[in-house]
């Protein structure tokens, strides 16, 4: 089924950039895009959804930058996080080099 859609929607794409009537076509639907996200009813949709970004962003945020670090740590390769003796210090531990690189 993924097959059948990739190959329609590849269809449809070349058809559109590859032929003066899908071309045509495209710079019809680029026109109405635009006019549409220039709408102020979808201005207004879009400006709710900012305010909600920035609002999840300062609720979450120290969340979501702690399971980022937590990641890249992870990534590493790191089993156990030392505190660096200066609080502005990154202590890095790699499987391939036993000593603390310090950054």
């Amino acid at each position: 089924m993924k097959g059948k859609v990739a190959f329609v929607a590849g269809a449809g794409l070349g058809y559109l950039l590859g032929t003066r009537a899908g071309r045509s076509r495209f710079d019809k639907i680029q026109v109405w895009a635009g006019d549409v996200w220039k709408d102020p009813r979808v201005q207004g949709y879009v400006q709710d959804f900012e305010v909600q970004a920035r609002q999840f962003a300062r609720d979450q945020g120290a969340v979501l930058k702690d399971r980022a670090v937590d990641a890249a740590w992870s990534a590493m390769g790191q089993t156990s996080k030392k505190p660096a003796s200066d609080p502005d210090e990154i202590v890095v531990e790699d499987e391939l080099d036993p000593n603390a690189r310090r950054f």
